[in-house]
């Protein structure tokens, strides 16, 4: 059984990511890119998160391509409306997303 080193508990209790999640200040908003497509940019990822695997839930629950690189993700087409309850439940404080 692997422990963490952070937090001392095993792999499968590790908490370290619950508690950086809870402090990060994620801001989501949206960009024009080339030929008018609009694209919905999320950014304030800090280290010790795993943005692909974020990426990765937001687009399978988005039904939508995207990309993640440098700590931001971005998502093809407008979705600001659904992304803050998405990233609630994926375990983000409410109050630390700004739109």
């Amino acid at each position: 059984m692997e422990i963490c080193p952070k937090c001392g508990l095993p792999e499968q209790a590790c908490v370290c990511e619950q508690i950086v999640k809870g402090s990060q200040r994620i801001k989501v908003a949206t960009d024009r890119k080339r030929y008018g497509k609009i694209v919905t940019v999320v950014t304030g990822f800090e280290s010790g998160i795993d943005v692909k695997k974020i990426a990765k839930a937001l687009k399978n629950e988005l039904a939508c391509g995207g990309t993640y690189k440098d700590n931001t993700i971005e998502l093809q087409g407008n979705h600001t409306k659904k992304i803050k309850d998405l990233l609630v439940k994926l375990g983000f404080e409410a109050d630390s997303i700004s739109e």
